[in-house]
């Protein structure tokens, strides 16, 4: 058989349930045969929507997100998801058509691996027939196993060489076996546990790489017998839902009354968590009398955006486990008492809703209590993400799909497609604004066109609002970030989904009947009052 025949077998032999792509000359071929094999072909409209739909759908499902491009223009379309899913660690595999070796002055011609190598991702390349299937199915394994984004280069000529039936290896495990990563010395499982036990309100606060590592539950051991607080990034929103000692989202989304805890605490320990400025509010999280240690696998990511007191090379769960185990039976450490802390559910705010438009808040607070509970949240960049962040519960860490790595606008449409495919059980609510809804109009129609049953909100303030909030109070000209209204409501509907516009509560009517059939995606066209900005961009413009 030929090889592009061989490799979109092996995709499905090796447990590839759904490849998302646009099909070109390049790898029609190989996707045809994945889709022979057992695959499910999900076509985007856009190749970046192609990766961000796989890059959903590995963060939910627990396997490699799988997506295929055409070569030359289909790579370059592909490289802003990617670099998002590079960024953020997902195991994302890109299976990209390439040019063969030969074709010099091929108009497809470009530096591929430079261009993925730059961008944070790795690259393997299918040299000979012989080897095709074997490095793809490497790549693979790969992605899982070092929790990160693979450009696999496929060329021309290789493609259409003979190949003999191959004999594939082993795929990526089921969903459920995180890999454990490297596990820290004695000496540092000592340190970590020593600052704990001599601190009087120490916190525990994890990232993107506790979920990763499936570190939840011994994280909420330890601190139990820490007698610490748990917080999360945004990214690792929903991880410790329902815990007592949880503080919820730490940074900008932090409720006033969790960030005055989290600004006491005398030692904090982000577990995989990066401690940017978004994570620590621009550093006003961490009071002059924290001691700060950060534990995470990539020994870059250790003080990068900030000094800490001790920096360990440790997998999340591993490293806790070990600390637990170190403070177990330790006078000096206690579960002791945790005050219950209010959420911004529990705030009070002036109602800014008028007969033109809805406040956000608003609008957020009813949705969170119209929609199921058994429910994915799937958030877009933009002014509005904090609203369905602070306001929005998730029953667990894969509820919450916040693709914020390289904070790029457009990718929540995609990514609800991709959360939907991998979580059928749970309804998928997609947030957006009308910059990143019509940036990615496309697959708006992708949806339709699926059938998901994914309800995408969008918070339309008609204007790219953080850069209007961020400018006009220091007396700049706004006028290029401000559009005329748009009626995505109607658009919807010509694309084939349903549309609602909302202008107050009870606009939500339809919605409510809309959750009782499911049968498509509706459009939830949200008229929002755009005078009102959000807490965590006003902390934002005071640090600046």
């Amino acid at each position: 058989m030929r090889v592009a025949e061989a490799l979109g077998r092996a995709l499905a032999a090796l447990g590839t349930r759904h490849l998302f792509g646009l099909v070109g000359s390049g790898n029609l071929e190989l996707s045809q045969a994945a889709v022979a094999a057992g695959a499910r072909f999900v076509a985007a409209r856009q190749e970046t929507a192609a990766v961000a739909m796989a890059d959903a759908y590995a963060r939910l499902s627990g396997r490699p997100g799988v997506a295929t491009v055409h070569q030359g223009p289909g790579i370059t379309n592909a490289l802003t998801g990617l670099t998002e899913a590079a960024k953020s660690r997902t195991p994302v595999v890109l299976l990209a058509a390439d040019t063969s070796a030969s074709a010099v002055h091929s108009n497809f011609r470009l530096p591929a691996a430079q261009l993925a190598t730059a961008l944070g991702a790795a690259t393997e390349r299918l040299d000979s027939p012989a080897t095709a299937v074997p490095v793809l199915a490497g790549a693979l394994q790969r992605a899982q196993a070092e929790r990160r984004a693979v450009l696999v280069l496929a060329p021309l000529d290789v493609q259409g060489a003979e190949c003999p039936d191959p004999v594939l290896p082993g795929g990526p495990k089921e969903a459920g076996g995180a890999p454990s990563g490297p596990c820290p010395s004695p000496e540092e499982v000592s340190a970590l546990a020593d600052l704990l036990a001599g601190a009087d309100r120490p916190l525990l606060l994890a990232g993107r790489g506790a979920v990763l590592a499936g570190a939840g539950p011994v994280l909420e051991s330890l601190a139990e017998v820490a007698g610490a607080y748990l917080a999360t990034s945004a990214m690792a929103h929903g991880l410790f839902r329902g815990n007592p000692r949880s503080l919820g989202i730490a940074g900008g989304f932090a409720s006033p009354p969790a960030a005055r805890l989290m600004a006491g605490a005398d030692a904090i320990v982000a577990f995989g968590a990066s401690l940017n400025m978004w994570t620590t509010r621009h550093g006003a999280l961490i009071g002059p009398r924290s001691r700060v240690a950060q534990v995470d696998v990539e020994p870059s990511a250790l003080g990068a955006h900030r000094p800490v007191d001790l920096a360990v090379v440790g997998d999340a769960a591993e490293t806790a486990r070990a600390v637990a185990a170190a403070l177990t039976g330790n006078p000096a450490s206690a579960g002791g008492r945790v005050e219950r802390v209010a959420g911004w559910a529990d705030q009070s705010y002036e109602d800014r809703s008028e007969a033109r438009w809805i406040d956000p808040r608003t609008l957020t607070l009813a949705l969170d209590r119209l929609v199921p509970s058994a429910r994915t949240v799937v958030v877009d960049s933009g002014h509005f993400m904090g609203w369905p962040a602070m306001y929005l519960r998730v029953p667990d860490q894969a509820g919450f799909v916040f693709a914020q790595a390289f904070q790029s606008v457009g990718l929540g449409l995609a990514g609800a497609a991709g959360a939907a495919l991998a979580r059928p059980d749970r309804l998928t609510l997609a947030c957006v604004g009308d910059g990143g809804a019509l940036m990615a109009l496309g697959e708006l129609e992708t949806l339709a066109r699926l059938g998901l049953p994914v309800m995408v909100v969008v918070y339309n303030d008609a204007a790219y609002g953080a850069e209007v909030h961020h400018f006009a109070p220091k007396g700049l000209p706004t006028d290029l970030a401000v559009f005329p209204p748009t009626d995505l409501a109607g658009v919807a509907r010509a694309l084939g989904a349903e549309g609602v516009t909302v202008r107050r509560v009870e606009d939500l009517g339809e919605v409510e009947a809309w959750l009782g059939r499911r049968d498509g995606p509706l459009v939830v066209d949200a008229k929002v009052n755009p005078a009102v900005v959000g807490e965590w961009l006003e902390e934002a413009f005071r640090a600046h």
